[in-house]
């Protein structure tokens, strides 16, 4: 079954806790989708990290730039996943129900709203029915800390 890692932001956003993992995964040679609610999260999430300090230069591409086959990390509102990804990156409340076909999934949700806490729950113990295996991630003033 498929690893999903579980991402409790407490002290940064989806894109500030999302381009340094995207660094990794491409680090380890891995490519990545990441799925948004909508087009204009992926326009968000899209300017976002061509505007982050680390890594220095983050390979990504949207519907609007084409070329999906060729972008090592791909931004997208759907299932689609025209780049071959192994690791998905799941935001704001995103389910994915192909989670199966991925090495690794990553659920980051906003520690700091009680609704997307909850529906992270919810998402656990669907996850966890489904057989996944599950860990947990919680931010912490200097990294994260791991349970489960």
């Amino acid at each position: 079954m498929t690893e999903i890692g579980f991402y409790h932001l407490t002290r940064s956003g989806a894109e500030e806790a999302l381009a340094p993992l995207l660094g990794r995964t491409l680090q380890a040679g891995h490519r990545a989708l990441v799925r948004c609610r909508d087009e204009q999260r992926v326009e968000a999430v899209d300017a976002a990290l061509w505007r982050m300090p680390e890594p220095l230069w983050l390979p990504h591409g949207t519907r609007r730039m084409g070329e999906a086959a060729l972008q090592p990390v791909w931004i997208s509102a759907d299932d689609e996943v025209p780049n071959d990804a192994t690791f998905l990156f799941l935001l704001d409340g995103v389910r994915a129900p192909d989670a199966g076909r991925f090495a690794r999934v990553f659920d980051l949700f906003d520690g700091n709203d009680p609704g997307a806490v909850a529906d992270a729950r919810t998402r656990w113990t669907e996850a966890k029915a489904l057989g996944h295996a599950l860990a947990y991630w919680k931010q912490e003033p200097k990294g994260w800390t791991r349970a489960g």
